[in-house]
């Protein structure tokens, strides 16, 4: 799978966002998930590129910017600068962030339009159709229903208008053959499959030229050689996931280690964009089209559909501030199978924080430090002879990377992290069994071993759990003294086991309770909440 000593590389991309609004949970949870694979392949050891952005060009964004009474780059600044801001407050380690009106993105993009001349694709034509300035796309008399007094409207939701210009298109027509053939071979390409099958009914209905170029706006790329035209808003967006490897420069060792792209991450209203038009520019231009797209589902808020004119937009920002950073990144690629539309609710996310995080992995942690503390003079214990109890364990914990690798490949996240806490249970059931504080009187070594197997099963899950919730594992990595270069994948298992005598610092629960108010409000989390187990008060 790769070279002598150089690391697999693995590129993936978020969607770049549309800059005419504020992030929102839809935005959160697409970069979350791409955080989460590339936090995992890094843990994993692979070279890994992570982009995300914003798309700042188009019909939409002028009209935002002059209702806000600002110039449109000024407007993107100010609007961009918020995307830009939440990685920092969700932890996301994106390695590039790419703005579509930056000087390299306008060079990639010219040069791809230029080859796709070169190679006949794009032919001056006038264009006379439907055009939703709220979708940047056009529609064809088939896909519409009628709205309120005879208006047409999109099958978003959104309102269409009727527009003529001149217009610049592609010969997407002549790319259908190209296209079934790619997603034969390559069955994986499009995910889940409910998605792969809708694009590929899309692409046998028969493709129609699509227009790439505008001129009644100017607030985008100019066309090269024809500067009355700009580049129609998804040539120019799609563009950025090479701009960011450096295109045209196609001997950068960027270029050369990434494209193509692994991994394109979208939400499922964009999959056409990105698995129909990208393929087809990048296969008529000569390149590679990416490996695969992903396109997730929407969620609901308390079963009803989210939106701005409802009042009911989930802030990413406001769920951190009253339940925590790493609860909202554990609720949001636990919760729901990854792929399919999904609904957020209160009671669903204290379920998990209180269920799965405090009382399952916060407090398993909690309670066998605790015992080691005041039983092993404060650090790691020496085992006698395992039982085979004690290697089932084991063995269950350091089997979970392997299910993980499967289901991340896949991009189910809800399966992998599900792996991890059956692993938890299981670890809980042979800490409640072994009831070590009993053992302390009638056999200390016992004790000892099954509190050195906990631990050390602990470790494990909490390596495993790094890349959904990295600041909580991190502390109770810490808590277990284990070394920063100790904590990737390799570290698993035998290759990683902890040495007895290592002190450990005084143990600090890390997953607290949230407490509900009576009427069902939340009303905070309680730092010193009692999450122990009923014989915790015959620890000592």
């Amino acid at each position: 799978e790769t070279r002598e000593n150089v690391p697999q590389s693995y590129y993936l991309t978020t969607p770049i966002y549309y800059v005419n609004d504020v992030p929102h949970i839809g935005h959160a949870y697409t970069t979350l998930a791409c955080d989460v694979l590339a936090r995992f392949k890094r843990l994993d050891g692979f070279d890994v590129m992570f982009l995300t952005g914003t798309d700042e060009h188009g019909q939409k964004v002028a009209k935002s910017a002059e209702a806000a009474g600002k110039s449109p780059k000024d407007f993107c600044d100010e609007v961009s600068q918020k995307f830009r801001d939440l990685p920092n407050k969700m932890n996301f380690t994106n390695d590039d962030f790419v703005r579509t009106t930056e000087p390299r993105h306008y060079a990639a993009c010219q040069e791809i339009w230029n080859r796709l001349v070169d190679e006949g694709f794009i032919y001056l034509d006038g264009y006379a159709g439907w055009y939703s300035v709220r979708d940047e796309a056009f529609y064809g008399e088939d896909e519409l229903v009628e709205g309120e007094g005879g208006t047409r409207i999109a099958p978003s939701g959104a309102p269409v208008e009727w527009v003529e210009e001149p217009s610049y298109f592609f010969r997407l027509s002549q790319m259908e053959h190209r296209l079934l053939e790619h997603y034969e071979k390559n069955p994986d390409a499009i995910l889940p499959e409910s998605r792969r099958n809708e694009v590929l009914s899309f692409i046998r209905s028969g493709l129609r030229d699509l227009s790439v170029s505008r001129t009644s706006f100017n607030w985008g790329v100019p066309v090269p050689n024809d500067p009355d035209h700009i580049m129609y808003v998804w040539l120019d967006a799609l563009t950025n996931y090479l701009t960011a490897v450096g295109y045209p420069d196609n001997e950068n060792e960027l270029y050369q280690r990434y494209w193509p792209a692994d991994l394109h991450m979208v939400g499922k209203d964009i999959v056409r964009f990105h698995a129909v038009y990208w393929p087809a520019f990048l296969m008529a231009a000569g390149l590679a089209p990416p490996k695969r797209v992903f396109a997730h589902g929407w969620w609901t808020n308390e079963g009803g559909k989210i939106s701005k004119s409802l009042g009911n937009i989930i802030d990413p920002l406001q769920l951190i501030d009253e339940y925590g950073l790493d609860q909202v990144r554990y609720f949001l690629m636990r919760e729901v199978p990854f792929g399919r539309d999904g609904d957020f609710s209160k009671a669903a996310i204290v379920h998990r924080v209180n269920g799965d995080l405090a009382n399952d992995f916060g407090n398993l942690a909690q309670r066998s430090l605790s015992i080691i503390a005041k039983n092993c003079g404060g650090e790691m214990p020496s085992p006698g002879p395992f039982i085979e109890d004690d290697t089932r364990l084991l063995r269950k914990v350091d089997g979970v990377l392997g299910d993980m690798r499967a289901r991340f490949d896949r991009q189910e996240f809800h399966l992998g992290i599900a792996a991890i806490w059956d692993a938890v249970s299981d670890a809980n059931s042979y800490f409640a069994a072994q009831e070590p504080w009993a053992l302390k009187k009638t056999d200390p070594e016992r004790m000892a071993t099954v509190l050195y197997v906990t631990a050390e099963a602990i470790r494990g899950l909490a390596i495993l759990a790094q890349p959904v919730m990295p600041d909580s594992c991190g502390r109770m990595l810490d808590q277990l003294g284990v070394a920063a270069d100790a904590r990737g994948f390799t570290a698993l298992g035998e290759s990683g086991r902890m040495a007895s005598g290592t002190p450990l610092p005084k143990p600090e629960g890390v997953f607290p309770r949230h407490i509900v108010a009576e009427d069902n409000l939340s009303v905070g989390v309680d730092e010193k909440a009692a999450v122990s187990g009923k014989n915790e008060k015959n620890a000592g």
